[in-house]
């Protein structure tokens, strides 16, 4: 069996901060719990068939939309304007995690970023990491292709894209959800399970090794 060629990487959870931090933030300056909105979100999809953030992770519906059915779900006057711009003030680089990215770039592996993410926070995201383009060869986001992890289709279209020949099993995936990696696996590919750049990073060395 070869070594494999390819890094597939998260971006939220994985080349940021914990997403958790940033969602507590959110919780102390608006007062809203996590379990409120998770419950008004689980009313949404009752009502409609559909999980309002998947299809907002899918781009079927805008961010302003998602919002305002939110506000509507949630009741008493409820605001969520303030969500996008705390969030994102709470959202930092994993520094290592990049730099070691970029030290794979260099090392002549195939790179590239899959994330399920809002159309609408692209210029925020893509901010935190001023040199993206050049440390990922391309990037999959959900909200343009209309499909999320853990779908097999936006695997398959990762590793299509890379073209060359790769197939599932010239790739390791790293994420920090626990479903995304086992759907990863399923495909074929090495799937690491982020929980820090401690852990991860030799993890991923590991796998590149074969």
């Amino acid at each position: 069996m070869s070594s494999p060629r390819a890094v597939i990487s998260d971006f939220g959870g994985v080349l940021t901060s914990p997403l958790i931090n940033a969602f507590e933030a959110y919780r102390k300056s608006s007062g809203i719990k996590p379990e409120a909105l998770g419950a008004a979100m689980g009313r949404i999809q009752e009502r409609t068939g559909e999980h309002p953030l998947f299809e907002l992770e899918k781009g079927r519906i805008t961010e302003a939309a998602f919002m305002h059915e939110l506000e509507a779900e949630l009741g008493d006057g409820t605001s969520m304007a303030e969500f996008r711009s705390t969030y994102f003030a709470n959202l930092h680089a994993n520094e290592p995690m990049l730099a070691f990215m970029r030290e794979l770039r260099g090392r002549g592996l195939r790179v590239a970023m899959l994330t399920n993410n809002v159309r609408e926070w692209e210029p925020q995201w893509k901010a935190m990491i001023p040199d993206v383009d050049e440390i990922f060869e391309f990037i999959i986001d959900s909200a343009f292709v209309g499909m999320r992890k853990p779908d097999p289709g936006i695997y398959m279209l990762t590793v299509d894209r890379f073209g060359d020949g790769i197939e599932p099993a010239d790739c390791v995936f790293v994420d920090d959800i626990e479903h995304n990696c086992e759907a990863a696996a399923e495909l074929g590919m090495t799937a690491v399970h982020f929980a820090d750049s401690e852990q991860a990073i030799p993890e991923i060395e590991r796998a590149l090794s074969g």
